[in-house]
This record gives structure tokens, sequence and C-alpha cells, in this order.
């Protein structure tokens, strides 16, 4: 009966260790490079996308976002926040969740900020940062081969495309996800 009030602080600890691990913070020259390659892959994978995200406000690049998780997850990935070609800022993006899951995977994502206002609702994070359940709403985009990015319409302010998974997770889980901006 003792192991049972001890398990709730075990996950805890394992969530700890698991977060901490992947929280490695890597030099600004690493997170622009891994960002290029992520771009590439992006570019190559998907028709039109380099278009979209020419007409898109700015975009935030997170390469190679690790996440683990049985019965209790993380997440952590550090990325690039472009304006045109330019980076402009560096943010990380850290999630912690619980539920039934199980697996690990690693996977870039890109956010496309397309409206002032949300552009600059996400570079308030110099004060404070920003958690998407409560903050804002970010559509997870859809398309399939045939169709090229700048043909679909997403009324959306901010559009989140991921892309290049590797590994299997499956999960039915609650979530909080929060950004942060970060000085490598």
């Amino acid at each position: 009966m003792k192991i049972f009030k001890f398990l709730p602080m075990l996950f805890v600890i394992l969530l700890a260790f698991t977060t901490n691990s992947m929280a490695t913070l890597n030099s600004a020259s690493e997170i622009d490079k891994d960002a290029n390659d992520a771009l590439r892959t992006f570019y190559k994978e998907v028709k039109g996308s380099k278009q979209y995200l020419e007409h898109a406000k700015a975009y935030l690049v997170i390469p190679d976002i690790k996440e683990v998780g049985f019965f209790v997850g993380g997440k952590y990935g550090e990325g690039a926040l472009r304006v045109g070609n330019s980076t402009k800022a560096y943010y990380s993006i850290t999630s912690a969740s619980v539920g039934f899951q199980m697996g690990a995977q690693m996977y870039n994502m890109i956010i496309a900020f397309t409206s002032d206002a949300a552009l600059n609702k996400f570079l308030l994070l110099d004060e404070d940062e920003w958690e998407t359940d409560v903050d804002g709403k970010i559509a997870i985009a859809e398309w399939n081969s045939k169709e090229e990015l700048d043909d679909v319409d997403y009324d959306d302010d901010m559009v989140a495309f991921i892309f290049d998974s590797k590994g299997m997770m499956g999960s039915f889980t609650m979530e909080g996800t929060k950004f942060e901006r970060i000085k490598p």
C-alpha cells in the first residue's frame, strides 16, 4: 500500500528528469543551422511551402522537437523566429503531459503567423512566456501531396506544420505547452 503513496512522486521526478535531459541549450549558430536544414526539408516535402512562408508575416522554425512519454511525458525543442529570411529571436517549446501515452518521437514544426495581430501577441514573450491553451489558438495544417500549399487557404492567424517525424508515439493525454524566449 505504501508504494501507491510514492507513485505520483515518482512520476513527477521522472517528468522532471525527462524534460531536463531533453533541454540542451544550443548556440545561436546551431539553432540557425538546424532551422535552415528543417526549412530545406519542408520546401522539398511540401509543394508551395516556400511561397507560403514568403507571404507570412513571420514564422517560427523549431527543428528536432524531442517527445517521450510513458503515462507521463514531455517534449522540448529550440527554434528561430524568422521575418523574411533573417532570424529575429530564439524560442524554446516545452510541454508536459499526463495520460495514456507511450513512445518517443522527434519531428520538425513550423508555425506561420499570417496576421500582424498574432505576431505582435507572440512577440510579447519578452515580458512573459506564452501558453498556447490560454493566449492563442494554433491550427494544425492539413494538406495532401497533390495540393500545393499556396492553393490552401487557412483562416487562422497561426498555422502549424509538423513534418519529418521519426519514431512513434501514441497518446490520449492532457497537455500544456509553453513557448519561451531564450538567449543562446
